[in-house]
């Protein structure tokens, strides 16, 4: 005989959890009491949104599910931030949410929210348990949905009168993950459009990925010639210093690279959506025809012929599929092979920061010293604004599990995510970038890492605007600027008051040693870069831009 909240706690022990992420909450005071005596280590955050952000982190670097628990009504409405980012990016989360007890129900009690309806559309799948003795089975089927086929977010609300009951339940047993795998029959097919192909283009993308598999698709790349990009935010996907490596498929993306997208005559798109930023609004692929043989390859079936119609579709994972068409060689030498390195020549031109620009600081150099200080498996998040175009275009990353960012666009993403990176790996440098902004959305979550020792360094490129919304108003409504003006605090103060290390560069020479002193801190770190507006794009200032409109 147990508690709810205690069998709570056995469902998730049985399917693996180690760290759960929480702002705490009397609605669920009975699961907090059992964790006191569990061996899973419990993360306090400061607000809702910051801990299903780092959840999803967990997600996203793990590929377990990140295991999220927050009190009803604001709680899980501050929670839904992360559960839509977790949506969008195909990410495997569950969040918990203590609800109101079941004789209060549907008398709008105290913090009463229909989750069932608030999340109905941004989770795979919403369930309110009724009745204790089922906990095992809706914990367990809550892993194998957040992981299976597309993965993704679930939902369990949990009445605080059915957490505190005691009642007689089965124990918990792990889920069964599911693996998709390609036939013969489609293998062959593969391979037949390969043989009659004169431009074909990878493009990798999605979730469930792991580094056996990225490590094979490594091989299959230099075994078939093919170049490879990897679509946005899942640029850990594809070593950036391989020779058959093209470049990222997203938001402002090498023009070059987009001709060569256009102009081939077979992608093969690998566990990715191709949504709206990776496709340019549909014009790389247009949808739902588009000009290229499409072959696309996804884990979940109702994915293929979603939004592109392809010519040959693959229902399987993507280690599944890259393990069976591993075994697949070339009959003869491709006639691709000698354009493969022109496209890696010009990723890395493109990718070569410039070393000027409007104001007294210059993030070209900045990034350059970090390229050569950083190693191969530091962990760089970050969340939305223009700001990101410096890491996205100019960090060439390496290694899998090396890159936390929303591919839904979301801010206040980086710091978070930070936090769960370093509270994963601690042995690993973990860097998050965010603009000032972006920051200010979850930058409480700095006091997480300085609770938990956890010395990760956010660098804070500061301009005083919010950047994009700026750059589109100044094009679509020139000298009719409103909204977007930023007054900040002093960050590295701020950080400093924290109990963490703060620095602040105004200068370009500055950088290198204000970000060594923070690493060399061995607390929380914040670097702030004091950026000229102006300098809105590499390429293009803020007047260029306003002068153009």
């Amino acid at each position: 005989m147990k508690t709810g909240g205690q069998l709570i706690v056995d469902a998730l022990e049985a399917n693996g959890t180690d760290r759960i992420y929480c702002v705490p909450g009397e609605s669920y005071l009975a699961v907090l009491d059992a964790l006191h005596d569990s061996t899973i280590r419990t993360i306090v955050c400061r607000q809702e949104g910051g801990a299903a952000m780092m959840a999803d982190c967990h997600g996203r670097l793990t590929g377990k599910p990140g295991i999220c628990f927050v009190t009803r009504g604001p709680g899980a409405t501050n929670a839904s931030a992360g559960v839509h980012i977790a949506m969008q990016d195909s990410v495997p989360l569950i969040l918990f949410i203590g609800q109101v007890a079941s004789h209060a129900k549907e008398r709008e009690a105290f913090q009463e929210v229909d989750y069932k309806r608030f999340f109905g559309d941004i989770a795979k799948w919403v369930v309110e348990i009724d009745d204790a003795s089922r906990i095992p089975e809706f914990v367990t089927r809550a892993f194998a949905v957040a992981t299976s086929g597309r993965p993704g977010p679930v939902v369990i609300s949990l009445p605080e009168d059915m957490l505190t009951s005691v009642v007689e339940a089965p124990v918990a047993l792990p889920h069964t993950p599911v693996e998709t795998r390609p036939g013969e029959a489609e293998l062959d097919a593969l391979e037949a459009l390969l043989a009659k192909a004169k431009q074909p283009f990878v493009i990798l993308g999605g979730t469930r990925w792991d580094a056996e598999a990225v490590a094979r698709m490594r091989s299959i790349a230099e075994v078939w010639a093919l170049p490879i990009g990897c679509s946005f935010r899942r640029q850990m996907l594809f070593d950036h210093l391989h020779p058959n490596y093209a470049g990222d498929v997203g938001i402002g993306i090498n023009p070059k690279l987009a001709t060569a997208i256009k102009q081939a005559d077979l992608v093969l798109l690998i566990c990715g959506r191709m949504g709206e930023m990776p496709s340019s609004d549909y014009t790389l692929l247009k949808s739902p025809y588009p000009n290229q043989t499409l072959v696309h390859i996804h884990a979940d079936a109702g994915e293929l012929g979603r939004v592109y119609r392809p010519t040959l579709a693959i229902n399987a994972s993507p280690s599944a599929f890259i393990e069976a068409f591993a075994k697949r060689k070339p009959a003869s030498a491709p006639v691709w092979a000698d354009e493969t390195p022109k496209l890696h020549a010009a990723y890395l031109d493109w990718s070569t920061p410039p070393e000027s620009g409007p104001g007294p600081v210059q993030m070209g150099p900045i990034m350059n010293y970090l390229e050569k200080m950083l190693p191969d498996d530091a962990i760089l998040t970050n969340g939305a604004g223009n700001y990101t175009t410096w890491v996205h275009r100019f960090h060439r990353f390496r290694r899998f599990a090396t890159q936390a960012a929303p591919t839904s666009g979301s801010m206040g993403y980086g710091t978070p995510a930070a936090v769960a990176a370093k509270e994963l790996f601690p042995d690993r440098t973990v860097v998050a970038f965010a603009g000032d902004g972006c920051f200010l959305m979850n930058g409480q979550e700095f006091a997480t890492a300085v609770q938990y020792d956890l010395p990760i360094v956010v660098v804070v490129v500061n301009n005083g605007i919010y950047g994009t919304i700026r750059m589109h108003q100044e094009r679509e409504y020139p000298g009719r600027v409103v909204a977007t003006d930023l007054k900040n605090p002093d960050f590295a103060a701020l950080a400093r008051a924290y109990g963490g290390h703060g620095e602040t560069v105004e200068k370009t020479a500055d950088f290198a040693a204000a970000f060594e002193r923070a690493r060399a801190s061995g607390k929380p770190a914040i670097v702030e870069i004091r950026l000229d507006p102006e300098a809105i794009t590499p390429t293009r200032t803020m007047t260029q831009i306003r002068d153009k409109a």
